[in-house]
């Protein structure tokens, strides 16, 4: 699994004191959950945002942002963001920011029965 350790670190730094967060192992990345819900993540030097749908058009307007489709298709409501449109500390804390918020709202997954 690849993902970019600073990137992590960064991560981890600004959802510090937001709740329950747990990292998992996932998609080829890292991805951090807030409060048992998908939240942000990490895949090779991307961050993985989980925004409101209703932002997600206006989202991929913004540099560096474009739609999730490693599945081979786009995931409305998912976006990465490359390296370029995070190295400002305001433009990272913009996309962490929009992610805590929609995770708020967020239904989380259903949990998976034990056998």
């Amino acid at each position: 699994m690849a993902f970019d350790e600073k990137l992590a670190n960064r991560v981890r730094e600004a959802i510090s004191d937001v709740g329950k967060v747990e990292e998992k192992k996932m998609m080829g990345g890292l991805t951090f959950m807030v409060n048992d819900k998908m939240c942000v993540g990490i895949i090779n030097n991307d961050l993985m945002c989980r925004i409101d749908p209703a932002n997600y058009e206006t989202a991929l307007e913004i540099n560096g942002c474009r739609e999730m489709d490693f599945t081979g298709r786009p995931m409305k409501g998912f976006v990465f963001v490359s390296a370029d449109g995070i190295i400002k500390k305001k433009d990272f804390e913009y996309w962490i920011n929009l992610s805590l918020e929609y995770n708020k709202k967020a239904k989380p997954s259903p949990k998976k029965k034990k056998r």
